[in-house]
């Protein structure tokens, strides 16, 4: 039976992984200090074993590593408003702490070392749909600590032979995403304010568009992520293909929601990206992944 880690598990995704894993018959472990986790997303999963604490705290995460066979590492500091107001916590929890892992990987011998990266690395990027080639261009502390964990990822596999894979998620939702808090994603906060029978509200002018993932595709991403061969050194994106604008997006939740709310307009943040839509040749021809769930279908199950 092999051993996962999946660090910040207790987290939105890292829940959905934990029970993914947790389903095939795998033994999954947690590290996470619950700062944004919550331990009612593991209630469920009686078999994870949960170790409480810190991805930089060195001792903490060696006692995690312990006979893993393999990393899924989503344990991160991940609002780009909190990253411009404190880019220094941004900095120490996503490249320290990324470092400390792949240095107690490094030790344990694991088969992979799975990094959640961002499409918050490509920035404000003409370039559409955006490639894995397409140059970096970080608006925030946030995106540019995901970037150099990314850099720490490859440099491992090729100086330690520490297998690495970096997907580059774009805007993940689903079931269990917390709507609360100035740094919440769009939908569950959209969700949120309209079964208040409040209007959805956007920063800027709406206008700006995503690529929604729902989050069972990343999760298969994952999965697939530390199984293919073919998959160690690779920089991957995670994505639809398809964008939507924020307007667009409060439109479909009102076909979804019966309802008929005129979003609010806020000014725009900053930090916050104008446009992102990913190309996903790569990680069909690596991982042979295709998005199974649409926004409309993903929004559904989300309400259900």
């Amino acid at each position: 039976m092999a051993v996962y880690l999946v660090t910040g598990g207790a987290g939105f995704i890292g829940a959905h992984i934990a029970e993914a894993l947790i389903r095939r018959g795998d033994s999954v472990r947690v590290l996470d200090n619950f700062t944004t986790g919550k331990r009612a997303n593991l209630a469920h999963l009686p078999d994870v074993e949960v170790v409480e604490g810190d991805i930089r705290d060195t001792a903490r995460v060696c006692q995690a590593m312990a006979r893993a066979d393999y990393v899924i590492h989503q344990a991160a500091r991940v609002s780009v408003t909190q990253s411009m107001a404190d880019p220094a916590t941004t900095h120490d929890v996503n490249v320290t702490g990324t470092l400390n892992l792949l240095k107690a990987a490094r030790e344990e011998g694991v088969k992979r070392f799975v990094l959640a990266s961002t499409c918050a690395v490509y920035g404000d990027n003409d370039d559409l749909p955006l490639k894995e080639t397409s140059a970096p261009r970080p608006l925030s502390p946030y995106a540019a600590s995901k970037l150099i964990g990314e850099v720490y990822c490859q440099m491992f596999q090729r100086a330690y032979g520490v297998p690495t894979v970096c997907l580059r998620y774009f805007n993940v939702y689903g079931p269990r995403q917390d709507p609360n808090g100035e740094y919440a994603a769009a939908i569950p906060r959209f969700l949120q304010r309209m079964k208040q029978d409040l209007p959805p509200l956007i920063y800027g002018d709406g206008l700006q568009t995503r690529d929604f993932v729902y989050v069972s595709d990343v999760v298969r991403a994952n999965l697939l992520a530390c199984e293919r061969e073919e998959a160690a050194g690779q920089v991957l994106n995670v994505t639809t293909g398809r964008d939507v604008s924020l307007l667009e997006l409060a439109d479909t939740l009102n076909e979804v929601c019966h309802t008929h709310f005129t979003p609010r307009l806020e000014p725009a943040r900053a930090g916050d990206i104008r446009h992102s839509r990913g190309d996903g040749t790569r990680l069909a021809a690596v991982l042979g992944f295709q998005p199974a769930i649409s926004l409309l279908a993903g929004l559904q199950q989300m309400l259900r």
